[in-house]
């Protein structure tokens, strides 16, 4: 048990999130439903916040641009290999910052424990 505690500590076997979105493509103002998937891991880890940003990443792939920031605060446990679904309601901005040829949306998506390393998601999107 203490084994799993450590592997944990250093993200081998932590619990993970997956933004699942119901498509790929949006339009600036549209309002999109989606949820978090939350995996445990090996041992049951206690939640701080999910945190998820809308970036847009020039066309190098070198260069990103904080659109959009969400938190949600989540004081909760997460069971070793329980799976829980928490939801996600975001508008896409009416107006975006200048698009560049060749630049991609994605979303960023942190989930912190009080103890361990963060697990991370990204999720490219097109915005019309």
């Amino acid at each position: 048990m203490i084994l799993r505690k450590y592997m944990s500590l250093f993200g081998i076997g932590s619990a993970k999130i997956d933004l699942v979105l119901p498509k790929t493509t949006f339009k600036q103002g549209e309002l999109l439903h989606g949820y978090f998937f939350l995996e445990g891991g090996i041992i049951e880890q206690k939640l701080r916040r999910v945190e998820c940003d809308l970036v847009m990443i020039d066309k190098n792939g070198k260069e990103e641009n904080l659109i959009d920031s969400t938190t949600i605060l989540k004081s909760d446990i997460i069971r070793a290999e329980e799976c829980n679904k928490l939801s996600f309601t975001y508008r896409i901005p009416k107006k975006l910052p200048y698009f560049v040829e060749g630049s991609r949306y994605l979303f960023k998506t942190k989930l912190t424990f009080d103890q361990g390393v963060e697990s991370l998601d990204e999720d490219y999107i097109s915005i019309e």
